[in-house]
């Protein structure tokens, strides 16, 4: 099972240990386009329209700064570096040491930046959204679609999709996955989403389970406590949707 989540806008202010080294992070058929995606960013931020591309407010004009430091900038693990309300409720660092074995597995992170990470994974903090058009890149979507596809077309079993529709841009893994939505009253909600989100993939790496199918799924959450409704793909080979009734 797989388990993909998208990163977080909130971010750890720096790193503490060596600085970034492209060819120790997981995924290494990555690392050109990773290498491509970095030095446009560095570019970008030389210049004056670094804060428009990048969807900045002038409060956070620091962040420009930040992205030219990071090739030198003190790295920590993806799993300390993402401090979002998903990943609260996530609570990586206080899995028990069987959950935390299958996170290292299971949980794939979604990034503008790096494409794709484990939990493991030593980065730098930075700021790009995977919704960023990049010169001379483009979209980030489409572009990571291209060397992610192939990577994790091959990965066997479910994947359960938390991810939120910007990143999910970056890969559609198509029948064989679900895609989690959160439900109040009838409607889809966006911040009790990401906390929802949060607990579900904790559940998931608590309990041991590896359901093998969405009806698998249904029953281990259910069993956990969660009150779910599952939805078959219309046509084609779309993804399974999962709604969480809050």
């Amino acid at each position: 099972m797989l388990i993909l989540l998208p990163p977080s806008e909130g971010k750890a202010a720096r790193g503490d240990g060596p600085a970034l080294d492209l060819s120790r992070l997981s995924f290494p058929a990555l690392g050109p386009p990773r290498e491509l995606v970095l030095e446009a960013l560095i570019a970008l931020c030389r210049g004056p329209a670094a804060r428009d591309v990048l969807g900045l407010s002038p409060g956070q004009a620091g962040e420009v700064g930040g992205n030219l430091l990071l090739r030198t900038a003190p790295a920590l693990a993806a799993a300390d570096l993402y401090t979002g309300v998903l990943y609260d409720n996530l609570g990586l660092a206080s899995l028990s040491p069987q959950a935390a074995a299958r996170a290292s597995e299971s949980l794939l992170i979604f990034s503008g930046l790096w494409g794709l990470l484990r939990v493991g994974d030593r980065v730098p903090p930075y700021r790009l959204s995977m919704g960023v058009r990049l010169p001379p890149l483009g979209g980030l979507g489409a572009f990571w679609r291209r060397s992610v596809a192939p990577l994790l077309d091959a990965e066997p079993g479910l994947v359960v999709d938390l991810r939120s529709s910007t990143y999910a841009a970056a890969w559609r893994p198509g029948g064989r996955a679900v895609a989690v939505r959160v439900l109040r009253d009838g409607k889809v909600v966006s911040h009790m989403a990401k906390a929802t989100r949060g607990l579900i993939a904790r559940s998931l790496l608590e309990s041991g389970a590896d359901p093998e199918s969405p009806e698998e799924l249904v029953k281990v959450l259910d069993h956990l406590g969660h009150s779910v409704v599952l939805h078959a793909p219309p046509t084609g080979n779309r993804s399974w949707t999962l709604d969480i009734v809050t």
